[in-house]
Parts: structure tokens; sequence; C-alpha cells
């Protein structure tokens, strides 16, 4: 017990400490520009990248945000490992240790975000292609009228006008064409491109029919995935739901044995042991659904 008050009073020490120096800040901001100065300090070029973009997009958290999210998931570690354990110490580990999960959580859904943008893109790419190729009847053209429009964003924008570059160099669009379909592979990419491919080796002639077929394929495409996110977020709530419950059926343990057996219990090393394990178990079944919901975004 006179850990728990010393853990107690340290904690108050450091807050106190930190609140008198920076008294001027919001310490919950000063705290969390700090953690965010580390983070970017040690985070993949790529995912700065990531987030860059997201935050352009308008669908990166606000510090109240983040704020809320961190109290959310320490309140809810402390309050469950504390009908667990009824130990002050191990709450305060178990909020620690949830509030870690924010940064990947973070990650997770910037990935999502970023993938999706990159697949609307993709969709335009491919669309307005074939669009302005039944006018100009030329690959390099059709490209470059998608390029100088203004409906794409970087990285596609750059990676498009790169094309451009690269089949005026090579007086060819084999390479250009290549060099696009790796960097993006989805299907309707490396599709387009085979087609635009064999109409540039054969001819033009009779080419309006697998162009039509080729923008039907895509509108379908476009609309599935549509509706798969729709599904999947519906999904995901309830998944939410699930994984919530499964903590809080230490409830319906407490209540069939008794608090008093149940703390009597709780004395024995095997039976903490047990706990530990349901409460890892449980968050790793949250942190695999959640990184599945976040990265099989139903592009493809």
């Amino acid at each position: 017990m006179y850990l728990e008050e010393l853990f107690i009073i340290i904690g108050t020490v450091v807050f106190i400490y930190i609140y008198r120096n920076y008294k001027g800040d919001n310490v919950g901001k000063y705290i969390l520009g700090q953690v965010q100065s580390m983070y970017d300090r040690f985070s993949p070029y790529s995912f700065k990248v990531v987030r860059e973009k997201t935050k352009q997009l308008g669908q990166e958290y606000t510090v109240r945000q983040y704020t809320i999210q961190v109290t959310l998931f320490a309140g809810f570690a402390s309050v469950v490992s504390y009908l667990y354990f009824y130990n002050l110490i191990i709450s305060v580990i178990y909020a620690l240790v949830a509030v870690g999960f924010v940064p990947y959580l973070t990650y997770l859904r910037c990935k999502k975000t970023y993938s999706e943008f990159l697949f609307e893109q993709i969709q335009v790419y491919t669309s307005n292609t074939i669009m302005e190729f039944a006018t100009t009847q030329s690959f390099v053209k059709a490209i470059e009228g998608v390029a100088n429009s203004g409906i794409l964003e970087d990285p596609v924008l750059s990676d498009v006008r790169q094309m451009i570059n690269m089949s005026y160099d090579n007086g060819t669009i084999d390479e250009a064409l290549d060099y696009m379909s790796k960097l993006y592979p989805y299907y309707i990419v490396k599709n387009m491109h085979q087609l635009f491919l064999q109409i540039t080796k054969e001819g033009a002639q009779n080419s309006a029919d697998s162009l039509e077929n080729m923008q039907l394929d895509i509108d379908m495409l476009v609309e599935n995935v549509y509706r798969d996110r729709i599904e999947r977020a519906t999904f995901h709530k309830s998944f939410l739901q699930f994984g919530i419950m499964l903590y809080l059926l230490i409830m319906i343990v407490q209540y069939l044995l008794g608090r008093e057996t149940y703390l009597v219990l709780l004395e024995r090393w095997y039976i903490q042991l047990l706990m530990h394990g349901v409460l890892v178990i449980n968050t790793y079944f949250l942190i695999k659904g959640e990184k599945y919901y976040y990265e099989n975004v139903g592009a493809e």
C-alpha cells in the first residue's frame, strides 16, 4: 500500500513541476508536443509523407482530439485493469501501455487515409486517361491532358509527368507504362496499360468497345469499393463493442463467485498470471482487428 501512495506522490510532484514551469502554456499541449517531437524524430520518412498528406486532406486529429483519445485509452485501461487486480500500480502501468498504442493507431489511420486517397487518384487517372484517349487517339497526349487538367494531386501527378518525360525520351510508352504499373500495382492500372500497349502496337482501329468495357470495369470497381467501406465501417463498430464487452466479462465472473471469493483467488500468483493473460489476449485480438480494418481498405 505504501508503494501505491509513493507512486501517487511522485506523479503529483512531476505534474506540479511541469505545470509551474509551463504555466503560460496548456500543459496538455506541452506534453503532446513533446511526444510528437520525439515521434517525428524517429518515425519513418515514408510515414511523415503519409501524415503530411493526411493533414492536407483535413483528416488529421487536432490536439483536442488526441487529448480525448489519450484520456479515453488511459481511463478505460485503468478502470478495467483495476477491476481485474484491484491494484493501483498495475492500473497505472496498464494505462501507460494503453496510451502507448496511440501512435501505432495514428500510423494505421493515416495509412488508411493515404491508401484511400491514392485509390481515388488512380481512379481519376484511369477514367480520365480513357476519356482523353477517345479524343486524342494518343496515349501520351491523353496523359498530358490529364496532367494539365488540374484534377490530379501529388504524388500521382508527379509520377504521370515522369511517364510523359520517359515516353518522349524513349520514343515509346513501354517503359513509362511499366514504371507506373510497378509504382501503383492496382489491377485497373495494369489492365488499362496493357490495353493501351496493345492498341499502340496493333493500331487504334476498333478500340472504342475495349475502352468502354475498361471504363465499365473501373466504374464497377469503384462502386464495390465504396460499398465495401460502408459495410466495413458498420462491422468495425460492432467489432469494437464486442471487444470491449470481452474485457468486462470479469464483472460477470466476480458476480458469480462473489467479490470476496475473487479477491482470495487473486492472491494466488497463477490466478494473477491468468488474468494478465486474459487482458493481453483481448488486447491482441482488438489490435489485430484494428490493423485489419485500417490496412485492408478494400481497394481491390
